[in-house]
């Protein structure tokens, strides 16, 4: 069973004042890698999730969830 992925990037990156742009200088990645996070396309590597929470300042797994989906 696949993994269900949200991503609550978006939240938290406006709340500390950051563009995408801004985001995406600050971790080292093109403003496309932050659009496709916040839309949940794109999964992180571990490095990303954690420079990313560095920058917004909140834990990695309040910002990127994984869940099981429920067996039917």
């Amino acid at each position: 069973m696949d993994e269900q992925f949200q991503c609550k990037l978006k939240l938290y990156r406006i709340a500390q004042g950051l563009t995408q742009e801004q985001l995406a200088n600050k971790v080292g990645v093109r403003r496309e890698t932050i659009m496709r996070l916040e839309k949940a396309q794109y999964n992180p590597s571990l490095k990303l999730a954690i420079d990313i929470s560095r920058v917004v300042k909140v834990p990695i797994e309040d910002i990127f969830i994984f869940d099981k989906p429920k067996e039917k």
